[in-house]
């Protein structure tokens, strides 16, 4: 690890968390996940995971919509799977960086729907369990919110669809 690198991840995790609060009275359309799939596609999984995990913390605790202090369980599920999106930049890596410009449009928007389902699904799920929601609780809570969790899954495949192509023709990975 050098020091060129801890810079990188610090320019992503400051970058994710401002991009968090410009869009944070927008619901469910958000950047945070795409520029944390992007610090693990350019700096490995260490860095993926450790940008994730900070930036979502930081963007969490400092939300002044509502701290994720108030709900630890929440909060580790958030950190836990924004993390996990930092380490699926890295895995998906090598496979990208081998796509012709046609088909990395609806590869990264296929990534961007799968994270956007994966964080909703973790953190959905974190709050009803920790609280002690019978399973038919968690399934009606879950199933409340939908309607938020569909928007947020077709706006993450359409960021992912244009950022990261964007991304990639510009760097030099």
């Amino acid at each position: 690890m050098n020091l060129n690198n801890f810079v990188k991840a610090a320019i992503f995790t400051a970058t994710a968390i401002a991009l968090g609060f410009v869009f944070m009275l927008i619901p469910n359309v958000e950047f945070i996940s795409v520029t944390v799939f992007l610090s693990g596609l350019t700096l490995g999984f260490g860095f993926g995971a450790m940008v994730g995990g900070t930036s979502m913390f930081i963007y969490s605790t400092l939300n002044p919509l509502g701290s994720g202090l108030i709900y630890m369980p929440l909060l580790l599920g958030q950190v836990i799977a924004m993390s996990f999106i930092g380490v699926f930049g890295a895995i998906t890596r090598k496979v990208l960086l081998n796509l012709s410009a046609k088909t990395l449009i609806p590869i990264t928007g296929a990534i961007g729907c799968l994270s956007a389902i994966w964080y909703d699904g973790l953190t959905t799920i974190s709050y009803p369990i920790a609280a002690g929601y019978s399973w038919e609780e968690a399934l009606a809570y879950s199933i409340s919110g939908l309607i938020f969790t569909l928007m947020h899954v077709l706006s993450n495949t359409l960021i992912f669809s244009i950022v990261v192509p964007g991304y990639l023709r510009r760097s030099s990975l």
